[in-house]
């Protein structure tokens, strides 16, 4: 059942491939409306619930949540600064390098073995990946596909000190202060890339808003929210499942027709994702 909801949390995060076509901002100005929005939508929970949590948080822990914060911020900013500068196909294969890295982290720092099953599972359910994403055939730079992996670093180090946070922290105290500091590296990087986060659309702030409500509190903070209980290079593996939901979501909304290699891309996740959750769930048997 908790991994049936981890990958509803993917149908939650594909909606942003749907809500940003409506957007005319900048792609930086939306995630930082994003995280602001997310901030102040868990803060009547967070301030009510959390106080006592708050005050007994030890200081090590405080700076690891800030960390998480601002490599998830790293991770927003090098994923839209990669897609400016290369394909969306090299952005996309490289971003989902994620997987990998947080295999290998998990295997190192958490203690997390995976069998060799298992990494042929994440291999087949990468690959996946790759053939939707090679479906885009536009050209690339080196740079851009420099920038997309530091994209997928950043997010293997938040996804692995979340796995280490949530075994001691609720959900919602660990993802208010990740959001703010994410939030807070994003701002820094709209302006300084010349993307004053104000003034902005109204129709720009509801797609915002449905940003934070869809992708955030029931993508990312539901990933958090597994964190707890399953291994962190499964929860890493099923966000590929990603572009396949943003497929049958551009379908059902834009009537966007997925091509043969997105079907076949997908068939190959399903199968990975599949395999990979009947491998853990018999490691912890």
């Amino acid at each position: 059942m908790k991994k049936l909801i981890i990958i509803l949390g993917v149908v939650g995060t594909s909606l942003s491939a749907v809500l940003v076509r409506f957007a005319d901002a900048p792609s930086t100005v939306l995630v930082f409306y994003r995280m602001l929005f997310s901030v102040l939508l868990l803060a009547p929970v967070v301030l009510t619930r959390c106080k006592g949590e708050y005050r007994s948080m030890e200081k090590k822990h405080l700076f690891l949540c800030m960390a998480s914060g601002l490599f998830l911020g790293i991770h927003f900013v090098c994923y839209f600064e990669a897609l400016n500068r290369t394909s969306i196909a090299a952005c996309v294969s490289l971003v989902d390098t994620e997987v990998f890295f947080v295999a290998l982290g998990g295997s190192l720092f958490l203690k997390e073995k995976l069998s060799g099953k298992g990494w042929l599972y994440i291999v087949l359910t990468f690959v996946g990946s790759v053939i939707i994403a090679a479906s885009d055939v536009s050209g690339g730079g080196l740079l851009g596909d420099l920038i997309a992996v530091v994209g997928a670093a950043s997010s293997c180090i938040y996804t692995l000190i979340g796995r280490k946070l949530r075994t001691v922290m609720t959900t919602n105290a660990y993802t208010w202060i990740v959001y703010f500091f994410a939030g807070v590296v994003v701002l820094f990087a709209s302006m300084t890339g010349g993307h004053p986060v104000v003034p902005i659309q109204p129709h720009d702030l509801w797609i915002a808003l449905g940003l934070a409500v869809f992708c955030t509190l029931l993508g990312h903070s539901i990933f958090s929210w597994g964190l707890k209980y399953e291994k962190a290079s499964f929860v890493s593996a099923v966000k590929l499942l990603e572009p396949v939901f943003a497929s049958v979501l551009g379908f059902v909304f834009l009537r966007e027709i997925p091509s043969l290699a997105t079907v076949t891309g997908a068939m190959l996740i399903i199968i990975g994702i599949s395999l990979l959750s009947r491998e853990t769930s018999e490691q912890k048997a």
